[in-house]
């Protein structure tokens, strides 16, 4: 089986509000095992990048200008994923802004493609009532990403690799019995995958209530003298990654 572990960065939180992709960087595995092969590409999003996302990323505006547009590398990013399994954390976000720009460039969606499993969610109903973003996961698991000090596409992508096999570490076993799959992993305490056969539903807040949520966070950046905390932990939460 082959699956793609992927991470994307962006210039900011919302895709209907017209942020870009500045990273997508992909980790292949083949039969739960990482084979070498990655693919990582830095992206000229034509748009600049918000203080958030810049903080978050360490990314600046000048570093992007000489990078290649979505429409540039689209060929060779989906020939990398065609047919996979995608693993990604906050699958929604990153597939939302994936579909985004395969719109753009007239080519269709992710789940034309591939199938996508969300190891948020499986997270969640693994752990509930926890963090479960992709650093708390990692110290969950016992995961070294003490090389972490900003949000990069490939090392978020390899240490999500890293956790998807640890949190799925006893799967193996659930073909060898006679029971069912649900009733294997009842017994083993396995959280079966959780895979998306077609674009995952979010619920967003309407233009009023994103307005006032705006002018909130505005108004505590003013107070901060810069980027609060607020806004800041607000990206972080809406990543988990």
């Amino acid at each position: 089986m082959r699956q793609i572990v992927l991470d994307t960065e962006t210039t900011g939180l919302e895709v209907r509000q017209g942020h870009r992709l500045i990273e997508i960087a992909c980790v292949e595995m083949i039969e739960r095992r990482t084979t070498g092969r990655n693919y990582q590409t830095y992206l000229n999003p034509e748009r600049a990048i918000d203080e958030g996302a810049r903080q978050v990323t360490g990314i600046e505006d000048e570093f992007l200008l000489d990078k290649p547009f979505f429409a540039d590398v689209v060929d060779e990013f989906l020939e990398f994923i065609d047919g996979a399994e995608l693993i990604i954390h906050n699958a929604s976000f990153d597939v939302g802004f994936l579909d985004a720009e395969l719109e753009r460039a007239g080519r269709g969606r992710i789940v034309d493609r591939c199938t996508v499993l969300d190891t948020l969610v499986m997270a969640r109903e693994r752990y509930p009532g926890q963090r479960n973003s992709l650093d708390a996961l990692c110290k969950r698991l016992g995961v070294d990403n003490s090389a972490r000090d900003l949000h990069g596409g490939l090392i978020d992508a390899q240490l999500l690799a890293e956790v998807y096999l640890a949190m799925t570490s006893g799967q193996v076993a659930l073909d060898l019995g006679f029971e069912s799959g649900a009733e294997s992993a009842a017994k083993k305490n396995i959280v079966a995958p959780i895979r998306l056969d077609r674009r995952p539903r979010v619920l967003r807040a309407d233009a009023d209530e994103q307005a006032a949520h705006e002018k909130r966070l505005d108004s505590l950046d003013k107070s901060a003298g810069g980027v609060s905390v607020w806004r800041s932990q607000e990206m972080k939460l809406a990543q988990e990654a």
